[in-house]
């Protein structure tokens, strides 16, 4: 090689194809090169199975994976990275006001500037408008990493005090902040190069708050259309009001407990909100003007369904009532009659897969007093088995129906809807990391199944890790639709429950290497569990909905 020639190295992309680029290569130059083969902006990239920003700049033989916005992690950069776009322009607009970037809802994130006065519609259009300049100005997102020291005094400096709590307690001797013209901030994951990467967004205003819009990783172009939920932000409110009650608004309040030693005490009073409210859903059926006879329980994975219907079952014998359980899995098709999904693989949460028909006809005849016999289905076999159980209900029983299509009208067509009451469970997050870095639900369902594939299904974390995608399609297809038809909302959440998962989780995230495609998404999430403090689970009582993952439930014998 002549002096002052580039040394070239050799890089494998996503199709198996080599090229070799000059040593030095930033990723932004090189995913130009390929952008007419992804089907969307690309914005960051996979290197040898970890993530990277486009900054980043190649120095030695790798493999490289752009991420373009149809994939979940592009999307995640993306509303990350519009996140700190509008905290810059309200930072901008309104200095003296604090952003909280609060929960997903109608397709969106509902965020409060919090300040003297209320938010007002007009205050709304014109951070869409700061925001709409910030983008057509293309500012990059400066990334560093700041020593803790100078870190603290610049969140003392911009009274980021959600932000100091949670670095008193890190262990890495430096955090990694980005900045975006004059504003610094600290962000859990990637950002996009600069701010015109940021075009597709729209802000509603949305009492005391507003909703900022994003589009769906299906349609990255296109925002998709508004749809309230009103129950849903209902129940975020309500649990974010029991947070601040607490004390517990953000992570780091909740590692101060556990340090100082007062975790027992949040694990009381958390399980009794849970008993409580679960009361008083049983006493919402029983005290019904129109007798109930069906209670249907739906939600996403991991929601602890299971051991709530257990709980309420035991609240409606307190009431007075005698719950009989019938499960949906013994009216699964035959396994030749299951449909298939666009993969061409056997789709066991579609509707299809279960005999409605037979299913109605025996809720019919079983509220009418009269006898049926339930099928038994045998999964070795894939079919019915051909004697089932005798099953007939008295006056003063209910039937209890736990499965992920209980909202669906189409599943109990022949029932009256005022003999059935829909209850809808998830774990909606109530507690942000800080002001700026919420938790998303779905990630902490994610970790409990995780934990609970490991302890009772015998799944590695990496297993679990490559099914979750598919199961994410088929609760946005099956379940999410239908959440607003549920006569109550039940947030499964518990405030403290990240610290105990944390402990049976990062073992099992931490044997996921680079070499396994999922190492990113492991990676990522032991980033997020750092954030916590670990928490013993033996004061946790043995009917917690969190034994259902972790052991130790008095319904399973775990």
């Amino acid at each position: 090689m002549k002096e002052g020639d580039l040394k070239l190295i050799k890089i494998t992309l996503a199709d198996g194809r080599k090229i070799d680029v000059p040593e030095g290569t930033m990723l932004l130059d090189l995913s130009k090169d390929f952008a007419n083969e992804y089907r969307a902006l690309i914005v960051a990239a996979k290197v040898d199975n970890d993530i990277k920003e486009l900054t980043y700049r190649l120095e030695e033989p790798c493999s490289v994976e752009f991420i373009d916005l149809t994939d979940e992690d592009g999307m995640r950069i993306y509303r990350r990275s519009l996140h700190f776009l509008l905290i810059k322009a309200a930072h901008d607009l309104f200095p003296d006001r604090k952003v909280i970037i609060d929960h997903s809802i109608s397709k969106g994130i509902y965020c409060e500037i919090i300040g003297k006065k209320e938010l007002t519609s007009d205050e709304v259009k014109r951070l869409e408008q700061r925001m709409a300049e910030l983008v057509e100005a293309k500012i990059p997102f400066i990334k560093r990493e700041v020593p803790i020291d100078e870190a603290r005094e610049i969140f003392i400096k911009n009274n980021r005090m959600d932000r100091f709590q949670i670095i008193e307690h890190r262990k890495k001797p430096y955090v990694t902040m980005y900045r975006c013209d004059d504003l610094d901030d600290y962000f859990y994951g990637y950002m996009v190069p600069d701010t015109g990467y940021l075009k597709v967004f729209s802000l509603k205003y949305y009492p005391p708050g507003l909703i900022m819009l994003f589009p769906e990783k299906s349609n990255p172009d296109v925002l998709p259309e508004f749809e309230e939920q009103k129950k849903l932000f209902n129940v975020f409110s309500e649990y974010t009001r029991w947070g601040r009650i607490l004390g517990v608004d953000t992570v780091g309040e909740l590692n101060n407990i556990v340090a100082s030693g007062r975790i027992g005490d949040l694990i009381r009073v958390s399980e009794a909100i849970h008993e409580k409210k679960i009361a008083q859903i049983a006493d919402m059926i029983t005290g019904s003007s129109h007798k109930k006879r069906v209670v249907l329980i739906s939600g996403p994975s991991s929601s602890g369904k299971t051991t709530f219907a257990q709980r309420l079952s035991i609240q409606l014998r307190v009431n007075g009532v005698r719950p009989v359980t019938i499960s949906l899995d013994d009216y699964f098709v035959d396994r030749e009659h299951t449909p298939r999904d666009e993969k061409g693989e056997l789709d066991f949460e579609a509707l299809e897969s279960i005999d409605v028909e037979l299913f109605n006809l025996h809720l019919a005849s079983l509220i009418s007093g009269l006898e049926v016999e339930v099928p038994i289905f045998d999964f070795p076999t894939g079919r019915r088995g051909n004697v089932g159980r005798k099953l007939k209900i008295e006056e003063d029983q209910i039937l209890i129906i736990e499965g992920i299509h209980g909202l669906n009208e189409k599943l109990t067509s022949t029932i009256k809807r005022e003999d059935k009451f829909k209850i809808y469970v998830s774990a909606l997050t109530s507690m942000n990391i800080d002001d700026h870095n919420r938790i998303p639900t779905t990630d902490a369902r994610f970790i409990r199944r995780i934990v609970r594939d490991y302890q009772f299904r015998a799944s590695s974390a990496e297993d679990t890790i490559k099914r979750w995608p598919s199961v994410r399609r088929g609760e946005t297809r099956n379940i999410f639709p239908f959440q607003e038809e549920a006569d109550v909302m039940f947030n499964s959440s518990l405030i403290y429950e990240l610290g105990v998962l944390k402990v049976f989780a990062e073992p099992l995230l931490s044997k996921i290497d680079r070499s396994c495609r999922e190492y990113s998404e492991a990676k990522r999430l032991l980033e997020f569990l750092g954030n916590f403090l670990p928490i013993d689970h033996k004061e946790i009582p043995n009917n917690s909905i969190i034994r259902e993952f972790i052991g130790g439930s008095v319904f399973y014998g775990m």
